[in-house]
Formats: C-alpha cells, structure tokens, sequence
C-alpha cells in the first residue's frame, strides 16, 4: 500500500495531464506534454495539477496493497499445485495479481479519472462522494462504476504481468551474475541479497518502459471508456473494439493509439521505479524477508 502511494504521488501531475490528452480535454487539446504541464498551473492553480489526487490515494493503497501480496501468493500457487517455475511463473502470477487488484478497486479508479478530468469553472463533480452519488444515479446503478472494466482488465494482465516478469526477471539475473556489484545484504536478514538502492530503481524503470508500451492502447481505451457520459462522442466509444476503431480513424495511430505515451515513460518509468523500491525497502523494515 505505501509503496503504491509513493509512486502515484511522485507522478501525479503527470498522471493528470495524461488523462486531460488522452481524452482530448477542450481546453488542452490544441496542446503537448510540456506545454498542458505549464497550462494547467496558470489556467487552475498548481494544485490544478494534483486534481484527482485524493481519489487517486484513496483507491491506490489498496490497489497496491493487493497486487503486491496477490502477486506473492499467486507466484506460490503456481509454482506448487502446476509445478511452473523458471520466469514464466513470474508473467503468470503478475498478470492475475493486477487483474485482482483492478477488480477490486476499479469503482474508486472511475471517479478518480472523472474528477481529474474536470477544469476549474466547469466542476460536474464537487468531490469523490458527489461523484459516487453521481455516478449511481445517472450511469445505471453499480454497472456505472464498471464502465470500462474490460479494457482494463485486458490491458492490466500484460501491464502487469511484464511488470513483474521484467523487474523479477532482472532482479534474479542481477543477483546471480554480480552479487558484489549490484546487491548487498538485506537489513532484516543479512543471509538474504537483495538489489542496492539505484540498481531498484533502474531495474522498476526499465520494468515500467518495457510493460507500458506493449499495454498503452488499451490504456486510451479504457480512459475514454471511463469517461463516458463527459464526453461527446461516448455513444461511439461503448466497446472495446469500437473505441479503438474509432480513435485509430480519429486520430491514427500516432496521435490517437499512443496519444501521450512520451508523457506515460516520463511518468510511468519513475512511478514503477519508486513502486518497487519502495516495496523492496517496506519488505526489510517490516521483516519479511
């Protein structure tokens, strides 16, 4: 749980300028990365570019939370009752842990996205219960919280899947093939390796590249998807398929498929690697090791 929230804290304003792009936002359509992170400080204020933020927290702990022990657990089941070891265990287990993890707080990510989208002077939602209440009474009850579930969960499983495959995968070849160079013994168990501090953080950012670019189509997908209702041409953008259909006859591939994806490796890259550091550090302080 802290080890999510330390990520998405780092990367908020990012996150936020991703969802007002990916989603083509009136006022920042005509805009870049750099240039929407200037915007949005002058046209709202700097805490503008933490918009969401609180929803953002709320829904991450236990997403963290959840991924990392599912991630953990399922890696046990599988490598016990099917008997897969080596690394393939690893891409297994990391994409059930996130499709868990997603299932479990995709309400919270709904109305976190909502809210990031709003621009100041133009607020539909007044706060995270406003837009519950909202959400339940205009978009069909429980259902309306699930908008979008799909691609999310389509893009979750290689997300995260080759998001841990990568970093473990790393880890493990790090460790047995420089142990000296890139680890050092663990602080609550010295006959434990584990990785140094900055060799953590390249082996969670280039984790974070490698799993987001295979995932980032679907990632649109599933934030226009979840916008719904706010945008104007939602009726077009009902399914899966119907909304990669139409933003790729949009906006090609380039400008609509992989729309902010230069802000997405600003942004995911440091999040994933404070994510498993953080992770790392939390497992020796609280003993788990």
């Amino acid at each position: 749980g802290v080890a999510g929230c330390c990520a998405k804290t780092t990367t908020a304003p990012l996150d936020r300028v991703k969802i007002l792009l990916q989603a083509h936002n009136h006022h920042y359509k005509h805009l870049g990365v750099f240039s929407t992170l200037c915007a949005v400080p002058k046209k709202e204020g700097y805490l503008g570019l933490y918009k969401g933020n609180g929803a953002m927290m709320i829904r991450i702990f236990p997403y963290g939370a959840i991924q990392f022990m599912a991630f953990d657990q399922y890696k046990k089941v599988i490598k016990k009752q099917l008997g897969i070891s080596g690394h393939v265990h690893r891409l297994m287990a990391g994409s059930m842990a996130g499709i868990t993890a997603v299932v479990c707080t995709y309400p919270l990510d709904m109305v976190r996205v909502r809210l990031a989208f709003q621009v100041k002077g133009e607020h539909r939602y007044m706060g995270i219960i406003h837009a519950f209440k909202m959400i339940y009474t205009k978009e069909g009850g429980f259902r309306g919280f699930y908008r979008g579930l799909m691609p999310t969960v389509v893009g979750m499983a290689p997300y995260a899947g080759f998001s841990f495959f990568t970093f473990g995968t790393l880890k493990s070849i790090g460790l047995a093939q420089a142990p000296n160079l890139l680890g050092r013994p663990s602080l609550d168990n010295p006959d434990v390796l584990v990785l140094k501090t900055h060799v953590n953080l390249l082996c969670g950012g280039i984790a974070g590249a490698i799993a987001q670019t295979i995932s980032y189509p679907l990632d649109v997908t599933r934030r226009r998807m979840q916008l719904g209702a706010v945008l104007p041409d939602s009726e077009k953008c009902l399914t899966i398929l119907q909304t990669l259909k139409y933003v790729y006859q949009q906006h090609g591939i380039r400008r609509g498929l992989y729309r902010g994806l230069s802000l997405n490796y600003i942004r995911c890259i440091p999040s994933q690697a404070v994510a498993f550091t953080t992770y790392e550090l939390m497992k020796q302080f609280l003993h788990l090791n």
